[in-house]
């Protein structure tokens, strides 16, 4: 699968799925004017007190028939919502919540999520609550409500797990599927804590700009919970995470040494070796996101502390009216008096001291670096027309080395259909002048052959079937699909037979292929050794 994040969507459109049946059943309903609720937020906020109701008396094992919920939709509106509504309109209004938006007239429901590796929709089933029979006082027979599994896995995604704890929680679950060896499972949960780190960094830097806009407008609440929630997640993370990373690189090098030593590994090991790297790669973006958290916790009680104290510093400037205490005094002056200069010239002889001006932080602030670098550029002679039509000739070179690698292979495979690495390089010494088509350089033979490998078998007309159904960008660097697809374009268009499948495979034989005096990207001499691999062409 191409994207491997692709592959619990299902999954998430199951959850999406539950709030958009909600909606479409309660929307446009007439039923909720009647009662006065006209706001799709008061509505809104009706089902889902209903639907808390449920899950506590759901959690009780107590009953939940129609009048405890008309009961229970009364005395809200009587506290709290103040709709003009008797008992029975309460009663009729838990009836519509229950059976027509919660239960959609009972009529099944479904949500169609998109399974990008069967390639096709999937119908997934979705219910909120469900019904018993119960009788009341041994005689009188009633429909009792409670919440299914969908229900429960709504609401519970709305609040009960607090922020601060969510972080160790998908610690916890991590921890043990990496005991379990799930490493696909462990892959979600790695992403969903490097998700969470990443939030708190956000919020902390969002914090940081409304203090420098108005400290007054960040209250101390709001201070204290960032700071409490920067110090739980700071708190040992980044050495359990270490610790993480050390025991995710000895699997991944144990089943590495197992591939290359021993034999060569299934594909669920295959799987699990690719499981591991994301893993530690995920790893070590956490603790690199561990690491700002920490200087940005650090910045903002130094910036909090800054801001306030210059707030505290403007209750000591005292401001004095001009007018008032010096020109009304003149006029009202009887006399004109004759050492006024000797009033005013402190003022030019020296600069007034300065001081906080409020009105000056809410100004529109000009960088004064932008202008340097904007008149810095005006006098650099940089023609970007040219640098873009060379380093489109360098990508350009680069690929035809890819190419005449590829051409090279499917040239031997085209005469004899199987041909092995080793045949390759006795060719090769036969005809030195053909190395440097096969070879162009080390880096660029290694990541042919391993593209190859990876993929184990190459279906050309399935490839043709997706560039014709999907619209895709051209990849600027090399892309081994792409690059198959117009070799085979241009064989196609001589006439050469049509090629319906590339293999390729290591073979376990024990040879080993080297190849001397190879080049590398710059230009210094390497020797490379590397086991026999199969290529095989099909028709």
């Amino acid at each position: 699968m191409q994207y491997e994040f692709l592959k619990q969507f299902t999954k998430r459109m199951k959850n999406v799925g539950l709030y958009a049946l909600l909606f479409a059943n309660s929307s446009q309903k007439m039923i909720w004017r009647q009662y006065g609720f006209d706001n799709s937020s008061e509505q809104w906020n009706v089902i889902f007190s209903v639907l808390l109701y449920l899950m506590e008396q759901s959690l009780k094992e107590e009953r939940c028939v129609m009048e405890d919920i008309g009961a229970y939709i009364d005395t809200l509106n009587t506290a709290y919502f103040k709709k003009r509504m008797s008992y029975e309109d309460c009663c009729k209004l838990g009836d519509f919540i229950v059976n027509v938006v919660l239960s959609n007239e009972g009529r099944p429901m479904y949500f169609e999520g998109y399974d990008f590796e069967s390639r096709e929709y999937k119908r997934m089933h979705i219910s909120y609550v469900a019904n018993r029979i119960i009788y009341l006082d041994t005689e009188i027979k009633r429909t009792s409500y409670y919440l299914t599994d969908d229900g429960y896995s709504l609401l519970l995604g709305t609040l009960e797990i607090e922020n601060n704890m969510k972080l160790t929680i998908h610690e916890m679950i991590f921890k043990l599927h990496l005991e379990k060896q799930s490493y696909d499972k462990a892959v979600d949960e790695m992403k969903n804590v490097f998700n969470l780190l990443r939030m708190q960094l956000q919020r902390i830097r969002e914090a940081m700009a409304r203090i420098r806009r108005n400290a007054l407008n960040y209250s101390v609440t709001d201070y204290q919970n960032i700071l409490e929630s920067n110090m739980e997640t700071i708190k040992d993370t980044r050495r359990q995470f270490l610790e993480y990373r050390d025991m995710v690189k000895e699997r991944a090098l144990r089943l590495e040494e197992e591939h290359i030593n021993v034999h060569k590994l299934e594909p669920k090991e295959e799987e699990n070796l690719r499981n591991l790297r994301t893993i530690e790669q995920y790893l070590n973006r956490a603790i690199d996101e561990h690491q700002k958290i920490l200087n940005n916790h650090l910045d903002l009680k130094a910036l909090y502390t800054k801001e306030l104290e210059d707030m505290s510093q403007m209750s000591f400037i005292r401001r004095f009216s001009l007018r008032g205490e010096l020109f009304d005094k003149i006029l009202d002056a009887k006399t004109v008096p004759t050492d006024l200069e000797i009033f005013l010239r402190p003022l030019f002889l020296k600069e007034p001291p300065k001081a906080y001006n409020l009105n000056k932080a809410f100004e529109a602030q000009h960088s004064s670096r932008k202008k340097e670098e904007t008149d810095s550029s005006e006098e650099i002679d940089f023609d970007e027309e040219s640098w873009q039509r060379q380093q489109e000739r360098l990508r350009q070179k680069k690929l035809e080395k890819y190419q005449s690698c590829l051409e090279f292979l499917l040239e031997r495979l085209s005469a004899h259909q199987k041909i092995t690495l080793a045949e390759c390089q006795k060719e090769i010494e036969k005809e030195p002048e053909k190395k440097e088509q096969f070879i162009p350089n080390v880096e660029i033979f290694r990541e042919v052959v391993v593209e190859l490998l990876k993929s184990r078998e190459i279906d050309i007309p399935a490839l043709k079937k997706e560039r014709r159904e999907f619209i895709q960008e051209r990849s600027a660097d090399f892309e081994l699909h792409e690059m198959l697809l117009q070799i085979v374009d241009n064989r196609d268009a001589k006439g050469s037979p049509q090629i319906q499948k590339i293999c390729a495979r290591r073979m376990e034989d024990g040879c080993v292929v080297e190849f001397e005096n190879v080049k590398d990207a710059e230009g210094n001499l390497k020797k490379i050794r590397c086991s026999n691999i199969l290529f095989e062409c099909i028709y």
